[in-house]
């Protein structure tokens, strides 16, 4: 197939009010210098064309939704056209893959557009090659495309901190990978895209210059808090130590709300974590179906370095790495050590509290030895059938709302249908009444608030891998309608949205089979 490669270098705008972002200048990442990126463009491609549009993270980005209607928009968003004020960079950083240090990485298909007036960069993913490709294509595929594009604003309507959306395009440009797929480029949205990755990358090089430069940057920039007497009071007014808590503090936070919705990231090496405790890099992710603890959705992880239930200890060890890479900026073991000790009990005290907000109790239940039993108990019943672990959730959210309206014990019938042991389930949801009950006659309207809660804490709708597969399935063919319609559906992803069942159903038999790789 013959492509024309050619691009015009710049389109007229179709209005002076429709200019696009609106770039910061002398600021932001680019202010670093050299050491920290490349600065290059965009390769473009052929004969681009919309996928999908996000006009909220437009607006979160400073632009005029109505910019995303126009030619400019999509050819700049390809990275056909650069834009007026834009100092297109990839960025450098080094990490640890799969438990191993893997040298020097950095943005291999990413390339960073610059940082809106508005606070957030704009990356082009796909986007072509740039120096740190190590010898690949730098491109994206439209099937890992969609799915990124689709959990970014999944993970937003959950509540989750995450990179953003903001469009999808694709071209017919042939990208080759286990066989010929066509190229995407997903346009993300995020106020820094900086990872653990590149603190790292100065520390292995022994650069304290360029280390404490970036630290500066993001302290400065992102959590001033720590600069303060009363952030540096326990490390004898260290910064940097600081720092390295407060992000502690972020990632133990955003683990806790992983587990608490079923999420699996698939590939938390250290270069895929961000300093802000966003989610970041949506390779071969899934949302639990049937709840598994040790379930490994990444098929290239062979020894299941992170399976679900490892995700929590996996983030602790890549805090560790954080803590080696800014130890010649906070100056003693001891103390780099003391400012991510308290992650485990940071873990425990948000999940815990993500968890008694999905059972409907109050938040001062979380302190309960009752509840902590309960819970345990419950997992285990679910991991002991494989329980589909969203329904379970969403169909306990409804049960104890009618159970709170009528009292009646048939409310939770639809629960018990969900398990095989139903001696097991009966006496569980007996003890979880009476819970509720107890709970109710010691904190009144904050328990019935608690209840009433639940359905705007426990989805319907996830972005299930077979849901995902059939956007990609239909894109394949040219119609995105139901990338679409599941952008709608995952933005609310509490409500009803009657007619489209469908998508928060069981997942059908042929689902077990989707193989789902780093290259996803």
């Amino acid at each position: 197939m013959q492509l024309d490669n050619k691009v015009p270098d710049a389109l007229p705008s179709e209005s002076p009010a429709l200019q696009g972002p609106r770039w910061t200048q002398g600021t932001g990442f680019a202010r670093l210098g050299p050491r920290f990126f490349t600065a290059l463009q965009p390769t473009p491609l052929p004969a681009p064309h919309w996928i999908a549009r996000n006009p909220d993270v437009a607006r979160l980005a400073g632009i005029d939704p109505q910019w995303l209607q126009t030619g400019d928009a999509l050819q700049a968003l390809t990275g056909n056209l650069v834009l007026p004020g834009s100092a297109p960079m990839a960025t450098v950083y080094s990490g640890h893959q799969f438990g191993v240090w893997a040298g020097q990485l950095g943005d291999g298909r990413a390339i960073m557009l610059g940082e809106t007036d508005a606070g957030q960069e704009i990356q082009l993913k796909g986007s072509g090659p740039t120096p740190y490709s190590r010898r690949g294509d730098g491109r994206a595929v439209l099937r890992s495309s969609i799915r990124e594009y689709l959990c970014s604003e999944a993970m937003h309507g959950l509540g989750i901190p995450t990179t953003r959306a903001m469009a999808l395009t694709g071209s017919p440009a042939p990208v080759y990978r286990e066989e010929p797929e066509t190229a995407a480029v997903v346009a993300r949205v995020a106020p820094s895209f900086v990872r653990f990755g590149h603190f790292e990358h100065f520390s292995a090089r022994d650069n304290k210059d360029a280390l404490r430069s970036l630290a500066d940057y993001v302290i400065d920039g992102f959590y001033p808090e720590c600069r303060e007497p009363s952030a540096t009071a326990e490390f004898d007014g260290n910064a940097y130590a600081a720092f390295l808590k407060a992000v502690s503090e972020r990632t133990a936070a955003l683990l806790a709300q992983w587990q608490a919705v079923g999420f699996c990231h698939g590939v938390m090496n250290t270069d895929n974590m961000s300093i802000l405790g966003l989610t970041i890099d949506y390779g071969p992710f899934q949302f639990l179906d049937a709840y598994v603890p040790g379930h490994i959705c990444n098929h290239s992880d062979n020894q299941g370095r992170y399976a679900f239930d490892q995700q929590p200890s996996v983030a602790y060890w890549n805090l560790l790495c954080l803590a080696q890479a800014l130890l010649p900026l906070i100056g003693e073991v001891e103390t780099a050590r003391a400012a991510v000790a308290d992650y485990p009990a940071t873990f425990a005290r948000e999940f815990k509290l993500r968890m008694v907000a999905k059972m409907g109790f109050p938040a001062s239940a979380a302190e309960s030895p009752e509840f902590v039993e309960l819970l345990q108990t419950l997992f285990d019943l679910m991991a002991q059938d494989a329980v589909d672990y969203t329904i379970f959730w969403r169909r306990l959210s409804e049960a104890a709302a009618r159970h709170a309206g009528d009292g009646s014990a048939k409310a939770f019938e639809p629960v018990r249908d969900l398990f095989l042991q139903r001696d097991e389930i009966d006496q569980w949801l007996a003890r979880y009444q009476a819970f509720l009950t107890v709970m109710g006659a010691q904190n009144g309207a904050q328990a019935s608030a608690a209840v009433a809660a639940m359905l705007q804490t426990n989805p319907r709708f996830v972005l299930r891998n077979h849901v995902g597969e059939l956007a990609i399935r239909a894109a394949a063919k040219g119609d995105f309608s139901l990338v679409n319609t599941l952008q709608e559906l995952l933005t609310s992803p509490f409500d009803e949205h009657p007619g489209h069942d469908s998508y928060a159903d069981f997942p059908p038999d042929w689902a077990s089979h989707i193989s789902i790789s780093c290259s996803s």
